[in-house]
């Protein structure tokens, strides 16, 4: 029983260490859904459905190439933008919503960080971390600005994106 002892001690913490670790195979956690996918607007704005009635929601800390602004061409990389997020966030999709200080914009839309239900990618995140989304922040709604801040320099440093098609 002596010996037995030290190895489960040493068993445990190798198990531990082991789970966690982080690395490809750590998964971001399942959320409890809040609305669900209707369609994407462009590569920053989509509408979902929150109990029973549609939803138009901006995407809080980012930015995509317009695409659909009144008297606004379409700007360099915005049909690339607006078919990732759309690639993102399939129709029907369950989502996690969250909000920040300010609940809607000036435009009346729900200002939120949206979170793919299933399995946690954190979308807004995803845009800017492959290039295709600026940043914009707008406090109060700052929660997440130290993330996008890293992910659009990694971005524009590796040259991926819009950073690589886009000049001005």
């Amino acid at each position: 029983m002596r010996r037995l002892v030290p190895f489960l001690a040493l068993l445990a913490a190798c198990s531990h260490a082991a789970s966690s670790a982080p690395g490809p195979s750590t998964a971001p956690p399942a959320l409890a859904p809040n609305a669900t996918m209707v369609r994407v607007t462009d590569g920053d704005t989509i509408t979902v459905r929150i109990d029973g009635r549609n939803e138009k929601v901006r995407l809080i800390g980012i930015d995509t190439p317009e695409t659909k602004k009144p008297d606004t061409p379409v700007q360099c990389f915005g049909p690339e933008a607006t078919a990732f997020t759309t690639s993102l966030l399939p129709e029907g999709a369950p989502l996690h919503l969250q909000r920040d200080v300010e609940p809607r914009d000036k435009y009346g839309r729900l200002l939120a960080y949206v979170y793919l239900a299933a399995d946690g990618t954190f979308v807004n995140l995803e845009i800017v971390r492959r290039g295709y989304a600026r940043l914009l922040t707008f406090p109060p709604n700052v929660a997440h600005v130290d993330e996008f801040v890293e992910a659009a320099r990694a971005a524009e440093r590796d040259d991926i994106g819009l950073w690589a098609r886009c000049t001005g």
